[in-house]
């Protein structure tokens, strides 16, 4: 099995919401968004090649809380978190952002090295602020980028906030200055490059709207 009927069940569910379904322009970020979630775990780190591999949710089968943490969960692979993170995952998935945040800064607290609990406590925060990327966020952002240098979670799901904040077109500088520094063998740069060309695909959608 390859992506491309992945990319391709993508684009079709997106050319129905988008011109059958016609969804007004300020939505069409919040859609892209939810289209690049569902295919998180699929491309940034599944395997394709291999029947059953394990996929994060699209954002129709679960709330944002539980798309959130299931695509950080596939990124960082089959070990556990911390106990504070898989508490505070748990807030998270009922929609809880502000006791998953005030868990996760204690976390930070006792390990401030921890690239898993930034990440976790970033994403917490966007949520908590309606999908705003406020500065705190940003600073988590930061963080977690500084915690684990070698990375993609960091710079995809600030990408995603910003996509999901109506700021398309910085998601884009982001991701492709990611895809400019990293590594020719990086596992990750086929999925992005492919999250790169769904999301350009959409800013052209909606500049002809």
């Amino acid at each position: 099995m390859s992506y491309i009927p992945v990319i391709l069940l993508a684009a079709i569910a997106f050319a129905v919401a988008a011109f059958v379904l016609r969804l007004p322009r300020s939505a069409w970020a919040l859609l892209g968004a939810a289209l690049v979630f569902g295919l998180a775990g699929y491309a940034l780190q599944g395997s394709p090649g291999q029947g059953g591999a394990p996929k994060a949710p699209t954002a129709g089968e679960a709330d944002a809380g539980v798309v959130l943490v299931e695509a950080r969960r596939e990124l960082f692979g089959p070990a556990p978190p911390s106990r504070f993170v898989t508490v505070a995952d748990g807030f998270a998935r009922r929609g809880q952002f502000t006791d998953a945040a005030a868990i996760l800064r204690g976390s930070l607290d006792e390990n401030p090295d921890d690239p898993e609990a930034w990440l976790a406590l970033a994403n917490a925060l966007v949520q908590n602020a309606d999908g705003q990327v406020t500065p705190a966020a940003v600073l988590a952002f930061e963080r977690a980028e500084r915690a684990d240098p070698g990375s993609p979670g960091p710079g995809y799901f600030l990408g995603v906030a910003l996509i999901t904040s109506g700021r398309p077109a910085e998601a884009r500088a982001l991701w492709v200055d990611m895809l400019d520094r990293a590594p020719p063998d990086a596992p990750w740069r086929a999925g992005l490059a492919e999250r790169l060309a769904r999301l350009d695909m959409l800013i052209a959608q909606a500049g002809r709207q």
